[in-house]
């Protein structure tokens, strides 16, 4: 007969919570959390039929000067608990509870996850499904949030310079745009996917036939732009528009004749332009 050996826990025993022991180097931590944690998400898009995804997270508080540590296995159980179907209205609400049930004054939570979008081939139409890096980025500090969405965009750049001192030809080169806005009101991530990529000098796609690849070429030769002009006509385009508050543009041309890639960044808070008007 096997012998089975019985370990009685005493359940009156107390564990120490040894993060809640006071710290007495009177120094704060701006974030303390858990970072590319892996979690199932539904994202809600713009067909209203949601996207299942994966989604990595980085979820931060404020830990007073006081205070040893944080309880990292609480940032665990409030992302399993909370339901995975995630919009801008529950990802704000899940930035407050954190921030509650870690007991801080602020806390900061980004979700960055793969975003579809089904297109159409220029010419033959024909359907292939485009990939994008999408990030939403939350902030909760003294009962307020913030709410900015981000999403990385590649393009096609075309160079004025080279079109211009050719004979024929231009060198082009994939290029990689990413927007970062603050919105008031509702706004979609297919609404800055179509922004950016209506503002390069071409578009990409996940499936070109011969056509189309004539298309595209010579629609990028016709629409040539320095990286300057990319940022500066995209800046255009969320300038005039009311749901957003605040924005970054920045593009990244991966230079085709240069071991190196051309950069700009455009920073705008309209809200804080206007009250310095």
């Amino acid at each position: 007969m096997t012998q089975i050996t019985r370990i009685n826990v005493q359940s009156s025993a107390v564990i120490e919570d040894v993060q809640a022991r006071p710290d007495r180097r009177r120094i704060p931590i701006d974030r303390v959390g858990v970072k590319d944690l892996t979690h199932p998400v539904r994202v809600l898009d713009r067909s209203g039929e949601g996207q299942h995804t994966v989604a990595r997270f980085n979820m931060y508080v404020h830990l007073p000067h006081d205070f040893k540590g944080t309880h990292m296995s609480r940032f665990v159980e409030l992302l399993n608990r909370h339901q995975r179907e995630v919009s801008v209205a529950s990802f704000s609400s899940l930035v407050a509870e954190m921030t509650e049930v870690l007991d801080s004054e602020s806390g900061h939570i980004e979700m960055r996850f793969p975003f579809f979008v089904r297109k159409r081939a220029p010419v033959t139409r024909v359907e292939s499904l485009m990939n994008y890096e999408a990030s939403l980025i939350g902030e909760h500090r003294r009962g307020e949030s913030q709410l900015w969405l981000r999403v990385e965009v590649p393009v096609t750049s075309l160079c004025p310079c080279s079109k211009d001192i050719s004979d024929y030809g231009a060198h082009n080169q994939r290029s990689r745009v990413t927007l970062t806005v603050r919105p008031d009101q509702p706004l979609w991530l297919e609404e800055l996917i179509e922004v950016a990529e209506s503002e390069a000098s071409c578009e990409v796609y996940g499936i070109l036939k011969r056509p189309d690849e004539k298309f595209v070429t010579e629609k990028a030769y016709d629409n040539p732009k320095f990286v300057e002009d990319l940022v500066r006509d995209i800046a255009g385009r969320l300038e005039s528009d009311g749901r957003i508050v605040a924005y970054t543009i920045e593009a990244e041309n991966l230079e085709s004749i240069h071991n190196h890639s051309a950069y700009a960044r455009i920073d705008r808070d309209k809200e804080a332009a206007s009250g310095t008007e």
